[in-house]
């Protein structure tokens, strides 16, 4: 007979959906100490942060009960992930959310990913900066070819705008330019998309 910690998080998740109450216990005893662990390293006062942690877990049975976790095997980064989301709206009612400027193309080391640089590089910090960068990286294929190849040599391969207008046959200005709209139009995404970034 399996016990519980031999258990995949998968199993006890469908167990809890065909009404098996004890498989959450189960998972929640599992994982409470890691969310509660990011939750207080982010805010600091262990009342307001264990408020977050039971409004994560009200939302993980939501989610999981209207059949939104889709996540095979990964379901602590799918719990730590709404986790960041509800201190990132914490954060937002209180003003103190980092975003992306559109005057942020004029600073030659903008980097769109600065924005997820992390106070405490534990586990879960970098497991969250990770989703939320290939969620990013996923957005900026929306963007129109021209904005999107600059923005990517300007990201990823690190060059000056000096390099990218070269390269381009484009004038600075033009590569500035279409840095500035692709921008604005990665703001705009993010904002659709609803992916939150770290504070």
């Amino acid at each position: 007979m399996k016990t519980a910690q031999t258990i995949t998080d998968q199993t006890l998740i469908k167990a809890y959906l065909n009404g098996d109450e004890k498989s959450f216990e189960i998972l929640l005893g599992r994982n409470k100490d890691r969310v509660f662990g990011y939750i207080i390293s982010k805010i600091k006062n262990y009342d307001l942060a264990n408020d977050i942690f039971q409004d994560v877990f009200i939302k993980v049975i939501k989610n999981l009960k209207k059949g939104a976790y889709n996540e095979e095997g990964k379901f602590l980064p799918w719990v730590l992930t709404i986790a960041h989301n509800l201190v990132i709206d914490h954060f937002r009612r209180n003003k103190k959310m980092p975003t992306i400027s559109e005057t942020s193309y004029g600073n030659e080391d903008f980097d769109i990913f600065s924005v997820l640089k992390l106070t405490d590089k534990n586990v879960e910090d970098l497991m969250i900066k990770s989703q939320v960068e290939e969620k990013l990286t996923q957005l900026i294929e929306f963007l129109p070819a021209d904005q999107k190849d600059v923005l990517k040599k300007r990201i990823y391969v690190g060059m000056s705008f000096k390099d990218i207008a070269e390269k381009e046959d484009i004038s600075i200005n033009t590569a500035l330019g279409r840095m500035r709209y692709a921008l604005i139009n990665l703001r705009k995404l993010i904002e659709e998309h609803e992916v939150c970034l770290a504070y």
